[in-house]
């Protein structure tokens, strides 16, 4: 009976203390995919949050290494980085039968927003990129006994928004034409798709035991379109001086999330999780002009125009950490994750090591909220010049970024009947 009420009293503070740990993770890595709402013991059950995210990412030791569309080695070669951001989230579950869950949920699972300016030696490569996702998701479990505890068979599926923006000098105007030009280029694509989801998770209720896996595809989008705004620049060469419509394909990482948690003394709740991220399907974006459509539109192409370089490796998160029902009012919970960083010579995304605290408070028999935090530590590295399947990237602008501080607040307020 101990561990019933540990899991009961604790559990909610995994879900809040996981969730800003990761809400930084490596990648473009934000939310990601939670279902945790579909475990809840209540017939109905209604929960919203929101976390906001303090990320303190700045580059320096920059330099100009492509003089040829502007030598800006004279601008400053230091910059902050990063933007402050907010991530929702809300769901619904209902309980169909006794053993027939499913929910409904909003949630932003990946994104970014770098933003390191104009006057910087290497706003040849960005200026600001911004990326965000909308996830409209419906999941159902079915459990039965099975043993000792409970199996739950898992699936569902969701369809996916991307918005995404981009803005870099593309050549330094002399004067006396840069009274009328910046030579800043942008670009504005987006683009939708569909994904689904499988997994399992068994329970055992007397030890507040339970451990989940769950796999989510990738969403392919397949009908990335945009365009590419080159106003800023004299129209001496192709495609300066207007504006292009582009398109383009790409794809949203699946993962594959292993949870677990169990009583382990009255009042007392362990937990942990695994999560492998697909980020090495982000290589290079081509995007090419609408007007040469049927033609193969790839990286290094004839007919590419523009292209969102990343070249990420797959990513790896490993959570742990404890929950301590105090009385029946609060309860509480610290974790540790450490996210394997997806850069590989080229951006900014090191390893991450986070610390995330959390308490619960239980206002009535129905209602609870929960607030929580996280404090991470954004490791040091490089970024310059990397060759991809015979291309090279990277090979305009070369820094380095210490080991930086990140911080997360997360709020969260659930009604289960």
């Amino acid at each position: 009976m101990a561990f019933r009420i540990a899991l009961k009293g604790a559990f909610a503070l995994v879900i809040t203390s996981s969730f800003a740990s990761a809400a930084f993770a490596g990648g473009l890595d934000r939310g990601g995919y939670d279902i945790d709402l579909l475990f809840d013991k209540g017939r109905y059950a209604f929960e919203s949050g929101v976390t906001y995210v303090m990320p303190g990412r700045q580059f320096k030791n920059a330099k100009d290494t492509n003089p040829a569309d502007g030598n800006l080695n004279g601008r400053s070669s230091s910059t902050d980085v990063t933007e402050n951001y907010a991530i929702p989230y809300i769901g619904f579950k209902v309980g169909i039968t006794d053993d027939l869950d499913c929910m409904a949920d909003y949630s932003e699972p990946f994104g970014g927003h770098s933003n390191p300016g104009l006057n910087w030696a290497g706003a040849n490569n960005e200026i600001e990129t911004k990326l965000r996702t909308h996830n409209y998701a419906a999941t159902c479990s079915y459990k039965f006994d099975a043993g000792p505890g409970q199996l739950r068979l898992i699936g569902g599926g969701f369809y996916q928004e991307v918005t995404g923006y981009k803005s870099r000098l593309v050549s330094a105007i002399p004067a006396p034409l840069s009274a009328v030009y910046d030579g800043v280029g942008s670009l504005d694509v987006d683009g939708h798709g569909w994904g689904w989801r499988a997994g399992l998770a068994y329970e055992i209720e007397e030890y507040a035991f339970r451990t989940s896996l769950l796999y989510n595809s990738r969403v392919k989008y397949d009908n990335l379109k945009g365009t590419v705004d080159l106003t800023e620049l004299p129209p001496i060469r192709a495609f300066f001086g207007k504006t292009t419509s582009v398109f383009g394909s790409a794809d949203a990482p699946d993962t594959l999330e292993w949870k677990v948690q169990t009583g382990i003394a009255p009042d007392w709740l362990a937990f942990g999780s695994v999560k492998w991220t697909n980020w090495s399907l982000l290589q290079s974006i081509a995007l090419c002009p609408t007007s040469t459509r049927g033609i193969s539109c790839r990286p290094g192409g004839a007919t590419e125009l523009t292209s969102l370089d990343l070249l990420y490796r797959d990513g790896w998160t490993i959570s742990g950490g404890i929950g301590h029902k105090f009385n029946d009012k609060w309860s509480g919970a610290l974790s540790l994750t450490w996210d394997r960083g997806t850069s590989q010579g080229y951006g900014m995304n090191s390893d991450t090591w986070t610390l995330g605290a959390g308490v619960n408070y239980k206002a009535t028999e129905h209602v609870q909220f929960t607030f929580g935090g996280a404090l991470g530590l954004l490791t040091s590295g490089k970024s310059g010049q990397a060759t991809y399947n015979g291309l090279t990237f990277g090979n305009d602008v070369n820094y380095s970024y210490g080991n930086d501080l990140v911080a997360a607040l997360s709020t969260s307020m659930k009604v289960s009947f």
